[in-house]
């Protein structure tokens, strides 16, 4: 299993979304781009979009606890701990 560096893709986002039960406006805040940005990068067409773009959300999910992976299988995501995270139980 290999940590992703670079494109990202439109499934990933979303589902690193849902792992984070963030909304598209939680994320387009927390990533600090647009929401039409955001809309962009999330659809399913694979709309192109600003570099820039990409990489501030990638970085906001990866704060938030999420792993990009790829695997000969393919590629995914993973929600891991936070060293200061608290575990509510």
């Amino acid at each position: 299993m290999a940590v992703i560096r670079g494109m990202i893709t439109a499934r990933q986002v979303r589902a690193a979304r849902a792992l984070l039960d963030w909304t598209q406006d939680t994320l387009a805040e927390e990533a600090l781009v647009s929401l039409t940005a955001l809309k962009r990068l999330e659809d399913r067409r694979e709309l192109k979009v600003h570099e820039s773009t990409r990489v501030q959300v990638q970085r906001a999910l990866e704060k938030a606890g999420i792993v990009f992976i790829a695997t000969e299988g393919g590629r995914g995501v993973m929600l891991v701990q936070r060293p200061n995270a608290t575990v509510l139980s």
